[in-house]
């Protein structure tokens, strides 16, 4: 039975003076990282919470967060990461859908601190929780709730995504796997850990005693500084943070000698910006992994992606990882053949067991013994999985299935594009019409709508065209993950009620 006290006390006990974190001009090794959480720990439990009872983290980036995500759960409770991003009338509603006992937060709580039965800030009621020796941890079972993720962002009101402690170890070894990590990696430890993608490479990393840089938020230019401060060997960003890389490297490089693997994850990512990256970070090996927050990050991986460039594997997921098992369903469960488009449905020991207080998508989304993505996509002949686009984002213009996800990637083409979403909006005609916001890079050629449209009937169909292209300077919406939120900028085309979220 393993829970997440185990990676930290194999670190503890094997590499006590291995250093663990770097935060800043603090310094941890394993044996203080692990001394600190287990206090922590304990010091919530003086306090009187019980097994099973949650505690809320509203922070940035930090030691404290890397402490509170093993010591907490690690001691029978449940974390609940909070989305820092998020408007205050949404993280009240967070909380008393799941009504933790204790906030902790490095911020003026403001009105959320009504909604608990205590606040402790960070430093100062933090650092006087740790003051007292630790307990001895309680026996937790790995079937325990771990984590609380609160999710779904970018389609609509978010859902507690529960996480078990055997959820959590499964994809540690998954993870471990798919980016063959070692106990010499340097880990740069920059998006955002309330998400799942921000912890889940930190839990087989801990495990084997390898050292995190943790940075407070993502900044591309903070990020490069300390790949070469540090010698970070581990890079995951999320496709629009890879992007802001990318440009920053080609703007003011940085000697990024000591990165082996840039992974990229959370989002379905152009082309174009795949090779771009290959070029910015060589000899570097570039990883795509596809997952979500219900199947504790990863599920499929293409290792060395930069060696697909020019090929038809590129832009793939990859194939599933060791233990998780993917297949492709058609409208009524069927499976699909290979290269024919359906649902992506995920198994495996790392899926969620359900939602917080949420029985009917529960049994929505877990059905038939698979994870339900929410995910279009396709198996080829070899096993690798495509994502193409969401459902809830797929248009259907004049009864043709326009992919998302394509269009971008044309848009992605032009030099003077840095950023791209495609949707849907009314038509009278068609139903649907292709629509599309584009971001211009910083410095780039100036270009019109009318242009862009132009280049993309040099690579696809003419029906999937957008009709319009909207060019700005500002960037696109995202979530805190750094995920483009489509359903914030279809909002002023469609009304509130039909469906289109």
């Amino acid at each position: 039975m393993l829970t997440l006290a185990d990676p930290l006390e194999h670190a503890r006990r094997l590499h006590p003076q291995r250093l663990a974190a770097v935060d800043g001009d603090r310094r941890l090794s394993y044996a203080e990282l692990a001394d600190r959480a287990a206090r922590l720990a304990s010091g919530l439990r003086r306090l009187g919470l019980q097994a099973g009872e949650r505690v809320a983290l509203l922070a940035a980036n930090s030691h404290r967060y890397l402490e509170a995500f093993f010591g907490i759960p690690g001691h029978g409770l449940v974390l609940v990461p909070l989305n820092t991003r998020l408007a205050t009338p949404e993280l009240v509603t967070i909380l008393r859908d799941c009504r933790p006992r204790v906030l902790i937060s490095d911020r003026d709580p403001g009105p959320l601190a009504a909604v608990v039965e205590r606040v402790i800030t960070i430093p100062n009621d933090y650092e006087a929780l740790l003051e007292a020796a630790p307990l001895a941890p309680p026996e937790v079972p790995e079937s325990a709730l771990a984590i609380l993720f609160y999710t779904g962002g970018t389609t609509g009101l978010p859902k507690g995504v529960m996480l078990t402690h055997r959820n959590l170890v499964s994809n540690a070894f998954h993870k471990s796997l798919a980016c063959s990590l070692r106990e010499d990696d340097v880990h740069l430890a920059a998006p955002a850990m309330f998400h799942v993608a921000g912890v889940a490479p930190l839990v087989g990393l801990v495990w084997l005693g390898a050292t995190s840089i943790i940075l407070p938020s993502f900044e591309p230019e903070a990020c490069l500084d300390a790949i070469e401060r540090e010698r970070v060997t581990i890079l995951i960003p999320v496709p629009t943070m890879l992007g802001a890389l990318v440009a920053s490297q080609r703007a003011r490089p940085r000697d990024v000698s000591s990165l082996r693997l840039v992974g990229h994850a959370g989002s379905p990512i152009a082309r174009e910006l795949i090779e771009a990256a290959a070029r910015a970070f060589a000899p570097a090996e570039l990883a795509q992994f596809y997952g979500a927050t219900e199947t504790s990050s990863v599920v499929t991986v293409l290792r060395n992606e930069e060696r697909a460039v020019g090929s038809t594997t590129l832009g793939s997921a990859g194939r599933a990882t060791p233990g998780v098992a993917v297949r492709i369903a058609g409208p009524s469960g069927e499976e699909c053949a290979p290269g024919e488009v359906g649902e992506i449905l995920v198994s495996g020991p790392n899926v969620t067991v359900g939602y917080w207080n949420n029985p009917a998508a529960t049994a929505g989304a877990l059905s038939g013994g698979y994870y339900h993505t929410g995910d279009l996509g396709y198996l080829d002949d070899t096993g690798h999985l495509f994502v193409v686009d969401r459902l809830k984002d797929m248009i259907v213009s004049g009864a043709e299935n326009v992919y998302s996800i394509e269009v971008e990637d044309a848009l992605h083409r032009h030099p003077s594009v840095l950023e791209a979403a495609v949707f849907g909006v009314p038509d009278e005609v068609w139903g649907e019409a292709v629509h599309a916001i584009v971001v211009l890079a910083p410095g780039a050629a100036a270009v019109s709508g009318e242009e862009l449209r132009q280049h993309c009937r040099r690579a696809i169909a003419g029906y999937k065209v957008p009709k319009q292209i909207e060019v700005q300077l500002e960037p696109l919406p995202k979530s805190g993950p750094g995920k483009i939120l489509k359903r914030v900028l279809r909002d002023r085309f469609w009304p509130a009620r039909n469906g289109r979220q």
